[in-house]
C-alpha cells in the first residue's frame, strides 16, 4: 500500500509518500507559480521517486484552515486525481499535525478515524 500525504494549507506544500518500508518528502514554496502547475510537481514528486500514479492507494490531504489558495488548488487537484485513478482520499485538519510530524494524521487514517471521499474545506 502506497499513501500520499498533501498539504498545501501552510507557507510550504508539502508532499510526502508512504510505503510499507520506505517514505520520500518533498517540499515548495506556497506560492501562485505553484498552484498553477500543482499536479505536474505531484506527478514529478512520484517519477523521481519511481513511482506511478496507479501505485497510490490513499492520498491524506490536509484541508485547512490555513491558506485559502492552498487549500483550494490542493483539494481540486486531489479530487480530480481520485476521480481519474480510483485512488481513495481522505481528509485531516492542520491541528492534527505538528512541526510536519504526520505521525497522528497516520494513527488517525490506520485507525479508520479519518472519513473515506468526503473533503470538506476549512477556511
Amino acid at each position: 500500500m502506497k499513501n500520499l500525504i498533501i498539504d498545501a494549507a501552510n507557507k510550504i506544500i508539502f508532499l510526502k509518500i508512504i510505503t510499507n518500508d520506505k517514505s520520500y518528502t518533498t517540499e515548495f514554496i506556497n506560492s501562485r507559480e505553484n498552484f498553477d502547475k500543482f499536479s505536474l510537481i505531484i506527478f514529478e514528486f512520484l517519477k523521481k521517486n519511481n513511482i506511478k500514479i496507479e501505485e497510490i492507494t490513499n492520498i491524506l490531504i490536509n484541508q485547512g484552515p490555513g491558506v485559502f489558495s492552498g487549500i483550494r488548488s490542493s483539494i481540486s487537484t486531489v479530487k480530480a486525481l481520485s476521480l481519474s485513478n480510483n485512488i481513495n482520499i481522505y481528509g485531516f485538519n492542520s491541528n492534527q499535525v505538528e512541526k510536519k510530524n504526520y505521525n497522528k494524521v497516520l494513527d488517525l487514517f490506520k485507525k479508520g478515524a479519518l472519513i473515506k471521499n468526503i473533503i470538506k474545506p476549512h477556511y
